[in-house]
């Protein structure tokens, strides 16, 4: 091994953390952290190990690249540089890292709704007070059925959270033998049609996918009940937002919530953006002040595991894109 480059900016990690890098690193190897581009690409025939955000187009250049370890969960990039798909290196990215800044963020969404905050927020900047008896959208969670569509890591953080709060939660997930705990009855994509109309919250934490891309369109909108909320915290390109902008402005179904979307950052013409039922936030649930060191322990952990030969985690299969 001659090279790990820690694709990050200066800075994004602190030198007792890039000092941790250096000593599980080989005698002799040396440890270059950056993001600059000309940079990177001097040294790019000596990469051997990569972590943080390696510029995918540089990917097939590097010819003795052997694993890259990438700063986020999604692999979807791999859509759009099949090239470095091809390329000859493990990917293993961050999954399991996001999990409870992005339940919490569902469930401030949920909780939003339910108690009306949106309404009431747009009403203290009108300096408007609403009688408690007009409040007639409020809902509870607790006897609700909330539907995941995705039952990886953050799915069964949410259906842990959903089962204390007493809702039953249903899962779809492409291998549905896998039982996952607070998860009452699992089931495969073939089945989304038959299983919408049970779901009061459906929440979408797939990644995206041929498979997957536009997976909730009119028919699965029209499957859901009226009263129901889509929450997507996944990939945007998963949901038609166009057939949702609809059911949303005829009442189709009662509100949505989007943190991720087709084409980011969303246009200012867009029509979502003054959709009443509709709360957008940008693509930040899974933020967190913790990112950084939750990402970097799943490095150093895989980084034992390379240096021993022994299997890493959380591998992509590059094929599938997850």
């Amino acid at each position: 091994m001659d090279t790990i480059l820690i694709a990050l900016a200066p800075g994004t990690l602190s030198s007792e953390q890039v000092a941790r890098v250096r000593e599980k690193a080989p005698e002799g190897v040396r440890v270059t952290v950056t993001r600059d581009r000309d940079e990177i690409v001097a040294v790019i025939d000596r990469i051997e190990v990569a972590a943080g955000w390696f510029p995918a187009d540089l990917l097939p250049r590097a010819s003795n690249l052997r694993w890259y370890q990438q700063w986020t969960a999604g692999a979807d990039w791999l859509l759009s540089h099949p090239e470095a798909a091809a390329a000859d290196f493990v990917l293993t990215n961050t999954s399991g890292i996001h999990a409870i800044p992005i339940a919490e963020h569902v469930f401030a969404l949920l909780l939003a709704f339910g108690r009306e905050l949106p309404r009431a927020l747009r009403a203290q900047d009108r300096h408007d007070w609403i009688p408690q008896r007009d409040h007639t959208g409020l809902f509870e969670l607790s006897g609700k059925t909330m539907l995941l569509i995705g039952v990886g890591a953050v799915g069964k953080r949410i259906a842990r959270v959903a089962s204390v709060v007493g809702m039953e939660v249903l899962g779809v997930r492409r291998d549905p033998i896998q039982a996952v705990t607070g998860v009452m009855s699992m089931w495969g994509p073939d089945d989304l049609l038959n299983v919408l109309p049970r779901a009061d919250v459906v929440v979408l934490t797939v990644p995206l996918t041929e498979e997957t891309r536009g997976m909730i369109g009119r028919a699965e909108l029209e499957a859901m009940k009226g009263s129901a909320t889509l929450i997507n915290v996944g990939r945007g390109g998963t949901v038609d937002e166009e057939a949702l902008a609809d059911a949303l402005q005829s009442r189709q179904i009662g509100r949505a919530a989007l943190d991720v979307f087709e084409d980011e950052p969303l246009s200012e013409s867009a029509a979502l953006w003054d959709l009443e039922n509709l709360i957008i936030t940008p693509h930040y649930a899974g933020v967190t002040p913790h990112y950084h060191e939750r990402a970097l322990d799943v490095f150093l952990d895989n980084l034992d595991r390379y240096i021993a030969g022994e299997e890493l985690r959380n591998v992509v299969d590059k094929d599938l894109g997850y």
